[in-house]
């Protein structure tokens, strides 16, 4: 059974760093894609970044520069380091896996079979 489990999130100011972290567990899959994505309040949710089994990456346009997506495959554990963050990064973020996948890293959500239960990051100006 595939599992997801997000850590990480937590409040910061306007300008601040988080870190979260997606330990995965119960695949094997050699061609697979892990994704972040987020879902503010009142907003649908959207991709934020991605990353694939080549290491091959994909961001939204609002994070580029600021975001980086990385994973251990020793430790199965994805993470999403997030500098100068602002309050409209304010969401709940989620990991999600998409298997047996080379197409390449992807945003697009409706490919993606397995999500976490989310981790909260809330940024104040």
């Amino acid at each position: 059974q595939v599992q997801l489990q997000e850590s990480g999130g937590g409040s910061v100011q306007s300008g601040g760093s988080l870190k979260l972290s997606c330990a995965a567990s119960g695949y094997t899959s050699r061609s697979y894609c892990m994704g972040w994505f987020r879902q503010a309040p009142g907003k649908e949710r959207e991709g934020v970044a991605a990353i694939d089994s080549d290491g091959s990456t994909r961001y939204a346009d609002s994070v580029k520069g600021r975001f980086t997506i990385s994973r251990d495959p020793a430790k199965n554990t994805l993470y999403l380091q997030m500098y100068s963050l602002k309050p409209e990064d304010t969401a709940m973020y989620y990991c999600a896996v998409l298997l047996d996948y080379a197409l390449g890293p992807t945003l697009t959500q409706s490919l993606y079979n397995y999500w976490g239960q989310g981790t909260q990051v809330t940024v104040s100006s």
